[in-house]
């Protein structure tokens, strides 16, 4: 097994993801941290991470430009909860000390890929819309198409497709005042850019393409359907949106070098992703498979396994599933490409309320490498 990162990046990798098992093990955090400083100094000059496009730009303006206090950018510029993980944390705080005093060509940038919906719930699109039109200098008036924000957030819109905003005149309305939005930006980008700046108007320009991104998930959510048919089109149209938002940062970054991208493993890996959620499964595109399709060699997945975990309730893995091979060849840690590694049964020791997907066979073949830690609380 190899313990160099750079072991698996190829000369034309700009998109190299590496994933997570579970978002409730801090030991693979940390490991991102870690390997991210170490492709820095190999000419990486930008990390995706699972959350929020829009909110992450706080966090970017903070880590470039010193712009607020590290707890406000981490309370404020992280979706889904994870601005309370330590080694998030972490991570803006050492991206800040190493930007400070070097040029802008040498620092590293902080981006989100995500949506700002949960699994629960999924919000108005008012921030994005509001914030743009004042970019934009106009004055529509769309408050009574956006309504009550609550009735776009609550969880029966969710649940239930007939509860759900997101087929309405107003909703529809919206989509097409967002869409105008995103085509003034581009025929007025130099008149813009020229008032402002290339950086502000590329953040008007993830607000709206936020803002779009929103408005069709609710549209998907007004989707007639059984759940477990709805889940899946969700699940679809999230890692849909997630694979354009990172040719997005492609765009951006391009000429400063690779970006780092970091997520659930079942996001980010090449093929169709599968999850059994109590009677339901579910089955969708995942972002990994979209960026791989556009971009080719050019998308690299390493996947996260782990072999012991206190917290995950996680003994030693069965000598013949996946997680025991790997075992079987490390002391602590260890990357090794999945063409060495063949899963003869998925381990049966997991908790699902844990949120741990083991290896099996399909994870292994949408991956390049994997990355096993034997023992997390041993890292």
């Amino acid at each position: 097994m190899s313990k160099d990162i750079m072991d698996f990046v190829t000369q034309s990798c700009e998109l190299l993801a590496f994933g997570e098992p579970t978002h409730q093990e801090p030991a693979f955090q940390r490991f991102r941290n870690d390997l991210f400083r170490r492709l820095v100094d190999h000419g990486f000059r930008s990390i995706a991470l699972e959350t929020d496009q829009a909110a992450a730009m706080v966090v970017d303006d903070f880590v470039r430009e010193g712009v607020g206090t590290l707890d406000e950018v981490v309370r404020e510029g992280f979706s889904h909860g994870f601005g309370e993980l330590e080694f998030n944390r972490r991570l803006v705080g050492w991206m800040r000390e190493h930007n400070e005093g070097r040029p802008a060509a040498e620092q590293v940038a902080f981006h989100g890929f995500d949506l700002s919906t949960e699994m629960m719930s999924a919000p108005s699109p008012r921030r994005y819309l509001e914030s743009v039109r004042s970019y934009l200098g106009l004055d529509d008036d769309f408050e009574d198409l956006l309504g009550d924000d609550v009735r776009w957030s609550r969880t029966e819109a969710v649940m239930d497709w007939s509860q759900s905003v997101g087929a309405t005149a107003e909703a529809g309305a919206l989509r097409v005042i967002a869409d105008d939005m995103l085509v003034e930006l581009h025929v007025r980008a130099p008149e813009l850019i020229g008032a402002t700046s290339p950086r502000e108007w590329n953040r008007a320009r993830t607000q709206i393409t936020a803002g779009l991104g929103l408005l069709r998930y609710h549209r998907e959510l007004a989707r007639p359907g059984e759940q477990g048919v709805r889940i899946s089109r969700l699940s679809g149209v999230r890692d849909g949106l997630m694979a354009r938002n990172l040719l997005d940062i492609r765009e951006v970054e391009g000429v400063r070098g690779p970006t780092f991208v970091f997520a659930h493993n079942l996001h980010l890996k090449r093929n169709r992703g599968e999850w059994s959620l109590g009677e339901m499964d579910v089955e969708w595109v995942t972002a990994g498979a979209v960026v791989a399709a556009l971009v080719g060699e050019r998308y690299a997945f390493v996947a996260g396994s782990a072999g012991r975990s206190d917290g995950l309730g996680l003994g030693e893995p069965e000598a013949d599933s996946a997680e025991g091979v790997l075992q079987s060849r490390c002391d602590t840690w260890g990357l090794t490409a999945t063409a060495d590694v063949k899963a003869v049964r998925v381990r049966t020791d997991t908790t699902p309320e844990k949120g741990y997907f083991p290896l099996d066979q399909a994870l292994l073949d949408g991956a390049d490498a994997v990355l096993h830690i034997s023992d997390t609380a041993a890292v």
